[in-house]
């Protein structure tokens, strides 16, 4: 792993950084597992985030844990049903994201092809090293933002700052557990509108 971030940090010519986004929590509804595209509800605030983000020449890069299909909650199909209705309503809002990547996997829990300890599932490193290499990015100024600490420890162990939001399982993670934490948020914000706003007017 430490290999390949290296590798990523040192070809950083050129290349645009970006905002890694969680799904549930962040930019749209904590609804536990989401099971069916009508339950799919995008935060107030979260497109015009998205649109500051891009404005401002980050990638909007969303990745999310889904292991719901490991779990047999649900087929993969359904996330990415989902993730279309996500990306269509991000447009239609004038708020397109460069791509949508999700980790469908449970180290402990399923059946295979499912059951796996992967290198995708945050905090692990997978998804953002493919964007990385999908979309031409760079990590140096790069941001992950999310509800949960795994966020922020998928943002530490790349070497990004993280941004923890109030919102979804935010507010109770960071009232009860943050004391802790080895080391904290570098941002925390209520929501990902204010989460934007404070990074972008810092960077």
């Amino acid at each position: 792993m430490t290999g390949s971030v290296n590798e990523m940090k040192e070809a950083n010519d050129g290349k645009r950084p970006a905002f890694f986004l969680d799904l549930y929590g962040t930019v749209a509804e904590e609804m536990g597992y989401v099971n069916h595209v009508s339950r799919l509800h995008i935060f107030p605030g979260a497109a015009e985030a998205i649109a500051r983000i891009r404005a401002a020449g980050y990638a909007a890069v969303i990745a999310t844990n889904q292991a719901g299909v490991a779990r047999g909650y649900f087929p993969e199909e359904v996330v990415r049903q989902v993730n279309e209705k996500l990306k269509r309503e991000l447009s239609t809002a004038g708020s397109p994201v460069d791509a949508v990547y999700y980790c469908p996997h449970h180290p402990k829990v399923g059946e295979p092809p499912y059951r796996k300890k992967c290198n995708c599932r945050k905090p692990n490193p997978g998804m953002i090293e493919q964007a990385v290499r999908e979309l031409d990015l760079k990590l140096d100024g790069s941001v992950a933002v999310g509800d949960r600490y795994t966020e922020i420890e998928w943002a530490h162990n790349l070497g990004l700052q993280g941004a923890l939001v109030m919102t979804g399982y935010g507010r109770g993670e960071y009232e009860h557990f943050n004391r802790t934490w080895p080391r904290q948020p570098d941002w925390v914000a209520e929501d990902l509108l204010d989460a934007v706003t404070k990074i972008l007017r810092k960077n």
